[in-house]
Parts: structure tokens; sequence; C-alpha cells
């Protein structure tokens, strides 16, 4: 629970985010002792440390949106403990599944750190061990799934929700690539439309949908009866990372002239760009 707990350890919230951290390693202990595969304890070690280190060092924004969301819904404060553990658990899904995207999005952008640690792909000896880390950690959201939601009459609806959030966010990422990384660079390409659809798709979907749609199913709602809600949510989502990109390229374009007059204070560069 330790890294956890210190992962989480920064911001506001602290009794979610202990609750969070706690469940974090009941999870991780459950998959590490999953009786389908006999584990060796070299496998096991990989394992536990690819988790730590992909899973935990976020901020946990999505995860801890669906205890927030369940709270409102249910219109309380404090969840009994089965409840935390059920939201809790969810978001730890949304976390693994958040994982498994950057694992492989880090290999296919060839990209160097992340969280502020180098890429896992780029770790001494993991190499493209990572793509097979990447499906692990996809196939533990189902394992999880399986043993803690199969009975609840919301199973289906939950399988269904992760798959259509994985399909549409795989369908952003190849939509991305293929516009803007594969090949030489041709502009005509790229439009606003194309760039709406990209942001949209990689990251609205289950970035700000996915929290509040598992929410729903815990509390027992029909998706579908919340179509102006999902689409508000992708709204949402999509604004969020134009934002995102926007503050990216302000910091490149604030390196790259820091590099041209490194005499000059970074601050006057931070204040006239930002």
């Amino acid at each position: 629970m330790a890294a956890a707990a210190a992962a989480l350890s920064n911001g506001s919230g602290g009794d979610s985010k202990a609750e969070f951290a706690e469940i974090y390693s009941r999870l991780k202990e459950e998959m590490l002792e999953d009786p389908a595969f006999e584990f060796t304890d070299e496998s096991l070690q990989w394992i536990d440390r690819m988790l730590d280190y992909n899973v935990l060092g976020g901020k946990c924004n999505r995860g801890l949106s669906v205890i927030d969301s369940y709270k409102t819904l249910k219109g309380v404060d404090v969840l009994r403990k089965e409840e935390t553990f059920l939201a809790c658990t969810l978001g730890w899904c949304i976390e693994w599944l958040q994982a498994y995207f950057l694992v492989l999005d880090d290999i296919m952008d060839n990209s160097q750190t992340r969280r502020g640690q180098p890429c896992w792909f780029r770790v001494p000896q993991v190499g493209l061990i990572a793509v097979n880390d990447g499906i692990i950690l996809r196939n533990h959201i189902s394992r999880i799934l399986q043993r803690h939601f199969r009975g609840k009459p919301y199973y289906v609806d939950l399988i269904d929700l992760f798959n259509e959030v994985e399909f549409k966010t795989a369908s952003g990422q190849l939509l991305d690539l293929i516009t803007t990384h594969e090949g030489e660079k041709d502009l005509t390409k790229y439009n606003l439309n194309v760039h709406r659809r990209i942001v949209q798709y990689k990251t609205a979907y289950y970035s700000f949908y996915l929290p509040v749609a598992c929410a729903l199913l815990l509390s027992g709602e029909n998706l579908d009866n919340f179509g102006d809600v999902k689409n508000i949510l992708v709204e949402m989502g999509t604004y969020f990372q134009v934002q995102v990109n926007l503050f990216l390229w302000k910091r490149k374009v604030l390196v790259y002239i820091y590099s041209l007059c490194p005499k000059i204070s970074i601050a006057d560069f931070s204040t006239n760009l930002y």
C-alpha cells in the first residue's frame, strides 16, 4: 500500500485518496495471486514492479471521479463500505485502462519520458516486453470486473462499456497516428474536423465519459437514458484536450526560445507566453 499512498499523497480529498490507495493494494495482490496462471517468482516480481510503475504515478483523476460521481448520484457525502469498494474498484479499472493506453502510446510515439520518469519500454531490460505488459494490463481489467462484478445485474453493461470506450480510444489513436505521425507530413490531411475527431475519441470518452458512466451503472441506471450527459461529458473532454495541446505547444515554444536566448530570464518568457 505504501507505493499507492505515496502516489496519491498530493492534493485534496485525503480520505477518498486514502481509501482509493488501499483498494489498489488489494486489487494488485489479487492479480499477483490469480490462479489462472502459475507465475514464477521472477514473473511475479516483474508484474508487481510493472503495475506500480505504470498504474501509479498519475493524479488518478479518472479513478477518483467514479467515487465523486457516485456520491453525487446517491446524494451522500460518505458511502457504505461495500459501495466504496465497488466505486474504487471501477476507478482503478479506469486507471489500469489508462496505464494500458499510455504504455502502448509511448512505444508508438517513440516517447522518452512519462510522468517525470523514463517511459516503461525505455527502462533497462524492458524494451518491447512492454507490449506484452500492455496486454496484461488490459486483461487485468477483465479479471477484476469478473471477480467483483460478475453477479451484479449491470455486469454485462460494464463489460460492454469498457469494450466500447476502448474501441473508440484505439480508433482515435489510429487517426492520430496516420494523420500526424507516419511518413511525410501532409498538412492537407489535417483540419479542425480531423483534430476534433482525434481529441474526442482519443481522450474524451475514457477520461470524462467513462468515470461517470461507471457511477451511473453502479447506481442502477440505464446508460441509454443519459445520452445528453454523454454528449456534455464528451464536449468537456474535447475542450480539456484542446487546452492540454495548447499548453504543450506553448511549452515547446518557450523551451525553443530560451535555447536561443539563455541569458534572458525564463520567467519573462513565461509571463509573456502564458
